[in-house]
C-alpha cells in the first residue's frame, strides 16, 4: 500500500482568500478552505445577478457564469488547481465548504455548480432530468437500489457504470441532516487497496460485463464494461455490485470476492462531511460508498450529486 507523507502533498498552499490544506482524515485528500468573506461576496453577487436554481437548470451557459463569478473572487488559479488535484493520481480528491455562511439549498447549488464546472461538464442525470440530483435518505424507503436504504451498507463502487458516457469525476454535497448517527461517506483510493494486483491481474478483471440499471434510474440501455482498465499506464476501475450481470458462477465469485476485499481493506476512509460541504473525487480510481445509519424514525439526510467529464 502506498503511503503519502503530508509534506509530499504538492498542492498545499496559502493564497489570499483561500488555503489548500492536507485533509485531516487522509494523506491523499486535500481540504480547500475558502474565506467566509469570499463566500458571502459570492452569494451577494448571485442575488444581484438574479441567479436561481431554475435559471441554472434551464440555461447551461449560466452555470459557467456562476463559476466565473467565484473564480473572479478567488483568482482563476483555483480552477486550475481543482483540475490538477482531480487528475493527480497521488490525490484525486478534495473537500470544500461554505463556512456556515448559509443553510439555503439553492445557494448550496450555486457553490457546487461553480466547483463542478471548474472540473469540467456535468453529465445529464437521468434520475432527475437535470445536471444534478438531490436525494434524501430516511427511516423508510421503497426504492429499488441501496442509494436511499439507510440501514444497510452501501457498498464501495464507482458511478456511471450503466451509462455510455465518460464519468471522470464525482461531486457529493451534504444539504441537510437531522437525527443521523453513522452514514459516513466511505472512500477507498485504488492504490491503497492491498489486493489491487490480485484482482486487476485476474483474467476476469478484463472481461466485459453487462451492466443494467434499475427502473428508478430512468436508463433503459445496457452497456458492457471491463472491471479494470488502464489510463496513463495505471489501473482504473469500473464497478458496482448492484447492476453488474455475471454470466458464470466463476465470474460471480470473482465479483463477490472483489467487493468483500475492498470493504474489509484497512485503507477505507469514513469521511466526516458537515452540512454545506462537498467532496469531489476522481471516479476512475476512487471508490465510494456509505456506512449504515443507526436506526432512528426521525432520520433525515439530503445529498446532492453531480458527476461528469473533464474538458480538454
Amino acid at each position: 500500500m502506498a503511503v503519502i507523507e503530508k509534506s509530499e502533498m504538492k498542492f498545499v498552499q496559502t493564497t489570499e482568500g483561500y488555503e489548500i490544506l492536507p485533509h485531516p482524515q487522509s494523506n491523499r485528500l486535500y481540504h480547500i478552505e475558502i474565506s467566509a468573506d469570499i463566500v458571502k461576496k459570492f452569494l451577494e453577487i448571485m442575488k444581484e445577478d438574479g441567479v436561481s436554481a431554475q435559471r441554472l437548470e434551464y440555461t447551461p451557459f449560466a452555470r459557467q457564469l456562476v463559476t466565473d463569478r467565484l473564480l473572479t473572487l478567488t483568482g482563476y488559479e483555483l480552477g486550475n488547481i481543482v483540475r490538477e488535484i482531480l487528475n493527480d493520481r497521488a490525490s484525486g480528491g478534495f473537500t470544500v465548504g461554505m463556512k456556515d455562511v448559509t443553510e439555503d439549498k439553492e445557494e448550496f447549488l450555486f457553490f457546487s455548480t461553480a466547483f463542478s464546472h471548474m472540473a469540467g461538464m456535468p453529465n445529464f442525470d437521468s434520475m432527475t432530468g437535470k445536471y444534478y440530483a438531490n436525494f434524501s435518505v430516511k427511516d423508510t424507503d421503497n426504492s429499488d437500489s441501496y442509494l436511499r436504504q439507510a440501514y444497510r451498507l452501501f457498498t464501495l463502487h464507482t458511478d456511471g457504470t450503466f451509462v455510455d458516457e465518460p464519468t471522470d469525476w464525482l461531486l457529493m454535497m451534504k444539504l441537510e441532516e437531522r437525527n443521523a448517527v453513522g452514514g459516513e461517506s466511505r472512500l477507498l483510493h485504488l492504490d491503497d487497496w492491498n489486493e489491487l494486483d490480485k484482482f486487476a491481474n485476474d483474467p476476469i478483471g478484463s472481461h466485459k460485463f453487462t451492466y443494467k440499471a434499475p427502473s428508478s434510474k430512468n436508463v433503459g440501455q445496457e452497456v458492457e464494461r471491463t472491471t479494470f482498465f488502464k489510463q496513463n499506464n495505471k489501473p482504473c476501475i469500473c464497478f458496482i455490485d448492484q447492476f453488474v450481470y455475471p454470466e458464470t458462477i466463476e465470474q460471480a465469485k470473482y465479483l463477490s470476492n472483489l467487493s468483500d476485499s475492498m470493504e474489509a481493506d484497512e485503507a477505507v476512509i469514513e469521511l466526516k462531511l458537515p452540512v454545506g460541504n462537498l467532496v469531489m473525487v476522481n471516479n476512475l480510481f476512487w471508490l465510494h460508498g456509505r456506512a449504515a445509519f443507526e436506526k432512528n424514525t426521525e432520520l433525515y439526510r439530503e445529498l446532492q450529486r453531480q458527476r461528469g467529464r473533464f474538458i480538454q
